[in-house]
């Protein structure tokens, strides 16, 4: 998963982290040390994009999402999230719980999420917001003047 966060100077930044979801909550993993964690702690919205490489371009499918980040203290949702992980990349099993003084287990609420998907059409894209309430509003999606599905803007 990539993510994006604010730099101090206003810029983004973009890196790479393993993730594992629970619905539209995704739980990743950084270091204390990191610029990734001081930016989220300074401003918590941050851009996340999933996809893979696709074989060609029938089968390519994505999800992008504007979010909010926080680090995740309570002990039983850290429990959770770490169970999440670890399913989704065995690898990590290995090492066990990271310690909290080196590692900061977070969460990204998804917020502005579109999905891509070009099985339904060259460009396709279903947009959504998320409430406060959790509650989902869907934005169909338009034909633009190429011919490109396009997601309607909030």
């Amino acid at each position: 998963m990539a993510i994006s966060t604010l730099r101090p100077d206003g810029w983004p930044q973009t890196t790479i982290v393993g993730y594992a979801n629970d619905g539209l909550l995704l739980y990743f993993m950084i270091f204390r040390s990191s610029q990734k964690l001081a930016n989220i702690q300074r401003d918590d919205r941050v851009s996340i994009a999933v996809g893979d490489e696709p074989r060609d371009f029938q089968s390519l499918k994505a999800v992008f999402a504007g979010a909010n980040a926080w680090e995740v203290t309570d002990a039983d949702q850290r429990t959770h999230a770490w169970r999440l992980l670890t399913q989704r990349h065995p690898n990590l099993a290995d090492f066990g719980v990271p310690d909290e003084s080196e590692a900061a287990l977070m969460c990204a609420a998804c917020k502005y999420v579109s999905v891509l998907d070009y099985g339904k059409g060259f460009g396709h894209t279903d947009s959504f917001t998320v409430g406060d309430s959790g509650a989902v509003m869907m934005h169909p999606a338009e034909k633009n003047s190429w011919g490109i599905s396009a997601a309607k803007s909030a």
